[in-house]
């Protein structure tokens, strides 16, 4: 049996960072408030840092709403500050104080990335960004995914661990697949 694979696979609207062309995608599926993607976080800044341009990072929500009340308005004061440019910079904050998600906290880490706090109060009590939020959740359903954290490595369920030199390993095995034949 295979395991499950990326539906859609990486898509132009998606949340990246490093390089298009990099020989390994990690895609993580992730939930804000999430104890588990909270402990995962430092995790995958590590990995990037030591795989550097090799690896390209993608993030897509997929909020447990029923286990965290607070989930769904983070993915979409995330969505929100990616409108103005400024999506990493809130994902970073979010896992940083995801234990205080509440609608206030969001609305002022947002006016810390210099955000008007008015928009963004709007943008959350109107449910502006919500859309995103379910298209992204709806394809890690697609996908098989059942829990957060859940990976992808380049289009492929990771299964195996996701402590830093498991993840690692996995990376630079996929690395090592998709490099030209010598």
């Amino acid at each position: 049996m295979t395991a499950p694979h990326l539906n859609p696979p990486l898509q132009p609207w998606d949340r990246t960072q490093g390089r298009a062309d990099a020989p390994v995608t990690l895609l993580e599926y992730g939930d804000y408030e999430c104890p588990y993607c909270g402990m995962a976080h430092p995790i995958v800044r590590a990995v990037q840092r030591r795989m550097g341009e090799a690896l390209r990072f993608a993030f897509r929500h997929f909020p447990l709403a029923q286990a965290h009340p607070h989930a769904e308005h983070a993915a979409e004061i995330a969505e929100a500050a990616g409108e103005r440019g400024h999506f990493w910079e809130m994902h970073d904050l979010l896992f940083e104080n995801q234990r205080v998600l509440d609608d206030t906290h969001l609305v002022d880490y947002a006016a810390q990335l210099g955000i008007d706090a008015g928009w963004a109060e709007g943008a959350l009590r109107s449910h502006a960004f919500a859309e995103p939020v379910r298209r992204d959740f709806m394809s890690g359903v697609r996908s098989g995914v059942n829990g957060t954290p859940s990976f992808f490595i380049n289009g492929v369920r990771h299964d195996g661990g996701w402590d830093e030199a498991s993840l690692l390993a996995a990376l630079k095995l996929a690395a090592r697949a998709t490099a030209p034949a010598p």
